[in-house]
């Protein structure tokens, strides 16, 4: 974890107090730490008392920092932009091959700017020079080959870095300016060093073909390790941890094609003149997978790499260009008569390559091996990724393991001219086993309170702390009769209410309409008739509660479902698969009216003698989010949102969401976001709890924001929420929490009988000493029980606090609220509000229209230049939430 500073922090006009990094916070200042530290988020108050002690390994393994000077040097290659991969090739090239005078000491390379050695490199007076590469292609040159190109690199001396910094910091005696960001940055180069020179690599990962699986659509998933440098409280240490890298399949890139499209082995099914033709729809897909790929070429005799940029739309005979000499020739022509290369299947379309679009037949390329593919993996591979990286929690401490035997840490020369030395075992720390908070549900309830085992609980003897009734319902079936016929969906009905009747909902209409419909239809138009049953009934009101049955694979149905009830008439929707819901036991029901009471305004259950649901200090508790598109879909928005609470039982929440530019982490529209959940907060307090005291709380979780952002959260988010705070007339104290998930700490129990029954760490289990922040209030707590492959605690960064809370008053407010998650009768992995922003987010692509002209796929593109009018256009096209499912938990 880099440390996290920024010049001035602390106390003073926009300090905010002892809330700000820099003021002593309460709890006393843990041993160790000077006084005048200065810290981007909040200075740890102290650690963590509460709960039962329970030794736990860490996949973090101590690493001994080099003593000395690390000299950073700027390395600028000419042309720019290469791949990391070129980068390190030419780097590795200059100082073995060209300049080992230079290098009278191993340096490090990251790839991309920054080199570091612990000898200062004789580089002249102005500490720089500049050096020529050339890097030989593989196989025998021919007459008409083009030379080799020739790279150049400039190598700069930048900093000199004195490594006691990084012993201070990590003692708390010393902020984490930009020096000691720098140590760290090139202690992480070191160690990646090797493994970066032999294998494939993404930023902090390696792969390795050992136990590789071909999963077709021309992809393979290979093994990997992740590895970071990280400071603790008087230690660094390495994260290790496995990855896995989606390949492309190596191969010929027509084999490739062919598999992605499930073309069989006919090559002819590529081409525009085959019965039947390849579709316009098919070639764009298979672009979208393949472009930015690189692939090899030998017919001029020297294995030759170039980049996919797009797909002909003709064959290789239909597409004609003008030769040097003026002659007119068609592709396929020309490499049977200039290059002697007569194609075997010159009807195929060919690919596009370099700034001139030079054209080359599929059939002379090769996909070479270990190529990452850096786009969304295909939804149909989805869970082959998943159940293979998903290991038993000893099954991933023994893989993280034999990681060690792969770097071969002790084996690199890297490693040892910098006299760093990493300890081949992981460390135990001390975690504390927090104990769960009480439930409450409903008074008619037989057990109307319950403490949850191991973050797990269940729905019997117990009815819900506030039902809402069904008063009129209607059921859409569109799967087909004859496989789901009148008396089965009679029967699903049954089922339904007497599951919304043993947990205290009332449903008055006991004989609902059943409409079977044709899915390829207009299905908001035939939601609108089945509701309008409702109204012609003898009820004579509209529905508040529509059930969709879905067939397998209904997901556009879904969409279009989600849209007509949450933006377009304000119904709440539940939908079942029909798979599902056929014969489904009262357990599937009791699961479902979770769902069906919160979008209704119901309320599951609440914190028992919670101590945030105090009344004398009325508190909102809200989750912000944002998604972006999906890696390679160009153009796409970005959906932001904010989920607040609005009783004091912070129980009943709201959602808000927006659309800004794509790839932004900072919401842009947080002010109005706040504005309007603080004035759904005032005006719920004012009808159901009146006579209150004015807001006294704020606690804001903030999930999606890296490290490097957190300063940015504070300087431009952390005034939004003030603003929106004066403009609603209230004055809270703020507490604001960043919630970490895309991290590779994980726990094991060292005694097997400290774990659960999947082996995993017990919910509840939480660390702050030992393995945080050396400086920082930050905590590691996993919060639910364990299902499938090892658990994943979240990270907690307490950034800012006005209400000087405590570690222990911390950690048990984030554990208590990742049991009020309405879906589930089990605790979650973050924060209901959190997760359930997470959730606003991912279904705000339902809020346009279906059948519009917005390509919300994973690999939908947009022409960049076109990028800020789309924006526009996405923004206008954005249909608000419909004004009756404001007030309810419709994204259940």
């Amino acid at each position: 974890m880099p440390p996290r500073i920024a010049p001035g922090r602390g106390q003073g006009p926009r300090g905010g107090g002892p809330g700000r990094g820099g003021g002593a916070a309460r709890g006393g200042v843990p041993v160790g730490m000077a006084a005048h530290i200065q810290t981007v988020g909040v200075r740890r108050p102290g650690y963590g008392t509460g709960g039962r002690q329970v030794p736990t390994i860490v996949n973090a393994f101590p690493v001994t920092i080099p003593d000395g000077t690390i000299y950073h040097y700027d390395s600028v290659v000419n042309p720019d932009k290469l791949p990391a991969r070129v980068n390190m090739q030419i780097f590795d090239a200059l100082q073995t091959r060209v300049a080992p005078n230079i290098f009278t000491s191993l340096a490090v390379y990251d790839g991309r700017k920054n080199a570091f050695t612990l000898v200062k490199m004789p580089l002249g007076p102005t500490d720089s020079a500049k050096f020529d590469i050339t890097l030989e292609a593989p196989g025998p040159a021919s007459a008409s080959a083009r030379p080799p190109k020739v790279y150049s690199i400039k190598i700069t001396k930048v900093a000199e870095i004195n490594t006691e910094l990084l012993h201070r910091f990590i003692r708390g005696q010393q902020s984490g300016d930009n020096a000691v960001l720098t140590a760290i940055t090139a202690l992480n180069v070191v160690i990646r060093m090797d493994p970066n020179l032999k294998y494939p690599f993404n930023v902090r990962s390696f792969f390795t073909d050992q136990g590789k699986k071909i999963i077709g659509g021309g992809l393979e998933l290979w093994r990997g390790y992740f590895q970071s440098i990280r400071p603790s409280q008087n230690m660094m240490y390495v994260n290790l941890d496995i990855a896995t890298g989606v390949m492309y399949r190596a191969g010929p890139l027509l084999a490739l094609c062919l598999e992605y499209l499930q073309f069989d082995n006919n090559p002819n099914r590529l081409s525009p003149k085959s019965r039947p033709p390849l579709q316009d729809r098919d070639r764009i897909r298979l672009q979208r997978f393949i472009t930015g790929m690189r692939v090899t070429t030998r017919y001029t005799g020297r294995q030759k790499t170039l980049v996919i940029r797009r797909l002909t739309m003709e064959s290789a005979s239909s597409i004609m260009f003008s030769t040097r000499d003026g002659v007119s020739k068609s592709v396929s022509n020309y490499f049977k008569t200039d290059l002697h290369v007569p194609l075997k299947f010159p009807d195929v379309i060919c690919i596009e390559v370099g700034s001139g679009g030079a054209k080359i037949p599929l059939e002379l390329c090769d996909v070479p091996a270990g190529q990452i593919m850096r786009k969304q993996i295909p939804a149909d591979k989805t869970n082959d990724m998943l159940e293979f990286s998903k290991l038993a929690p000893d099954q991933r401490l023994n893989s993280i393991r034999q990681g060690l035997n792969v770097l071969q840490y002790g084996q690199s020369e890297y490693i040892r001219q910098f006299g760093m030395n990493i300890t081949p075992t992981p460390i135990t720390v001390k975690s504390r086993v927090l104990n769960a908070p009480v439930l409450r549900y409903g008074p008619r309830s037989r057990e109307p309170t319950i403490r949850p085992a191991n973050g797990s609980w269940n729905m019997r003897d117990k009815m819900f702390f506030k039902a809402e009734a069904i008063k009129c319902w209607v059921i859409v079936v569109y799967e087909n009769q004859n496989r789901f016929p009148e008396p089965v969906a009679r029967q699903m009905a049954t089922g339904f209410m007497e599951g919304a009747r043993s947990v205290g909902i009332t449903v008055h209409d006991t004989e609902p309409s059943i409409f079977y419909r044709d899915g390829s239809g207009n299905i908001s138009e035939q939601l609108k008739q089945a509701g309008i049953s409702c109204v012609n009934s003898p009820k004579k009101i509209p529905p508040n509660l529509i059930v969709v049955v879905l067939p397998e694979g209904g997901n556009q149905i879904y969409t279009e479902v989600k849209h007509f009830g949450d933006a377009k008439m304000g119904v709440a929707t539940q939908c079942l698969k029909a798979q599902k819901c056929r014969g489904a036991k009262p357990q599937y029901w009791a699961n479902v009216m979770l769902k069906v009471n919160a979008k209704l305004g119901g309320i599951n259950s609440i914190l028992d003698n919670f101590s945030i649901n105090d009344p004398n200090n009325p508190t909102i508790v809200m989750g912000a989010d944002v998604i972006h598109p999906a890696p390679g879909a160009e153009g796409r928005p970005s959906f932001a949102s904010l989920v607040s609470s609005v009783d004091i039982n912070t129980a009943k929440y709201i959602a808000r969401s927006s659309v800004q530019t794509g790839r932004q982490e900072i919401i842009d529209e947080l002010e109005a976001m706040c504005i309007y959940v603080l004035g759904k907060y005032l005006s719920y307090r004012s009808v159901f709890e009146k006579g209150g005291r004015p807001l006294a709380r704020l606690i804001f979780y903030r999930d999606g924001v890296s490290e490097g952002q957190f300063a940015h959260v504070l300087e431009q988010e952390l005034p939004l929420i003030r603003n929106a705070c004066k403009e609603m007339k209230v004055n809270p104290k703020i507490t604001l929490i960043i919630v970490g998930k895309r991290h590779h700490i994980r726990m094991f129990p060292q005694n097997p009988r400290d774990g659960d029954r999947s082996g995993n760490c017990q919910a509840g289990t939480t660390i702050d000493e030992g393995l945080g922040h050396p400086t920082e209030f930050d905590y590691y707590q996993l919060t639910h029980g364990g299902l499938l492959g090892t658990s994943r605690p979240a990270h907690y960064s307490v950034i800012y606090d006005d209400n000087n809370f405590s570690a222990d008053a911390m950690q048990n407010l984030s554990f208590s609220l990742c049991h009020v998650y309405a879906r589930a009768t089990r605790s979650v992995s973050i924060p209901a509000p959190v997760y359930y922003a997470d959730i606003v987010c991912s279904r705000a692509k339902n809020h346009y229209a279906p059948g519009g002209n917005f390509d919300l796929s994973e690999t939908g593109t947009v022409a960049s230049s076109h990028a800020e009018s789309q924006l526009a256009s996405f923004k206008a096209a954005y249909v608000p939430l419909h004004s009756k499912m404001e007030n309810g938990m419709y994204f259940m």
